[in-house]
Order: structure tokens, then sequence, then C-alpha cells
């Protein structure tokens, strides 16, 4: 087993050699307070790296020596920490996302509403999520004022829609097409 995706190793076992993308894991691991592990560090770092949002699977492919139950834990803390997203597809199958398609790659991912978008040809799903969704719908700037005014927005229609008492936890929008490369090929 390769020492580098041995998860059950201590985070000096990675050596000094640590991937950019490594580096941004632990950092902002450590900034969300949570346990820095090497199986969590290879995930985020994987997450962080992905150009689209990814399955169990294709993570799990792609670190080999990561077993699947230790892989679920780890992508669970993630989503708990705010540090990556779970997006549910309409193929029964969740895709995990740091947010970062569209952001600065050094920057960790702020969770909020957001949506998605899902090309029906390859199955890839990219996060709508510029810094500017949130000043398209609530005419604000992009910061934390703007989503929690987005949020609030949401929430009224909701209210007005459905009547009173009923209150969103969780925002799910997907936009489906055909990606660039897909639509590319016609």
């Amino acid at each position: 087993m390769n020492i580098r995706s041995d998860p059950r190793l201590p985070r000096a076992a990675l050596g000094p050699a640590l991937t950019h993308s490594q580096a941004l894991a632990e950092a902002q691991l450590r900034d969300a307070a949570v346990r820095v592990t090497a199986a969590r560090i290879q995930v985020l770092a994987a997450l962080l790296e992905a150009r689209s949002a990814v399955s169990h699977q294709d993570i799990q492919d792609r670190l080999a020596g990561l077993d699947r139950v230790t892989l679920y834990r780890a992508l669970d803390c993630l989503t708990d920490a705010a540090l990556a997203h779970k997006i549910a597809g309409d193929d029964r199958i969740f895709r995990y996302s740091a947010g970062t398609e569209h952001g600065d790659r050094n920057q960790a991912h702020a969770q909020h509403p957001h949506g998605h978008f899902k090309c029906t040809r390859c199955a890839r799903v990219f996060c709508l999520d510029d810094g500017k969704s949130g000043q398209a719908v609530a005419g604000s700037g992009a910061g934390p004022s703007a989503q929690a005014a987005l949020q609030r927005q949401l929430q009224d229609i909701l209210r007005q829609t459905l009547g009173a008492g009923f209150e969103s936890h969780d925002i799910e929008l997907t936009i489906k097409g055909w990606c660039a490369d897909c639509a590319a090929c016609g």
C-alpha cells in the first residue's frame, strides 16, 4: 500500500512533500476545528482538485488505498463541517463537492443555498456558485449579507406559496442540460 494513500497513518506520515491541495485541505480542516487525519486530507484534497462534483465511487477509484467505510466517514465529516456538500442526483447517486468549481481554490467553501447544473449526457454536476448567484436573486452584494438576504427572500416565497408555518432548512435547485464539452460534441 502506498504510504500517501494509507488513511491509518498520522499526518507526519504524509511527509514534507504535501501537494498544494493537501496543504489547503489540512488548513481548512484545522480552521473548521475538525480532527485532521490522512484520510480526511486526501478526500478533501480530491474534492478541491475536482472540476465537478464527484461520486463516492469516483473518489474510491482515485484513492484506491482508502477503504469504502473510511471514505464514507470522511465524506460525512466533511459535509457535517461544511467543508463539502452532498448533492442528491436523480440517478440516486450522491455527489460531493468542495464548491470550488467557480471560486477561488484558496478559499474555504462557505455553505449557503445555491443551485447545480447537471449535464444530461455525461452526468457531471457543477455548482452554480460563482459569488454572483446571490446578487442575481437577492439584488445585493455577493457576501454573507447577500446570502442571508437570499435565504430570507426564499423563505418569504415559501410562506407565500404554502402558507405560514413552513420553514426551509435546505434548498436544492438543479438545472439540467449539456455541459460545454458535451454541447461541443453536438
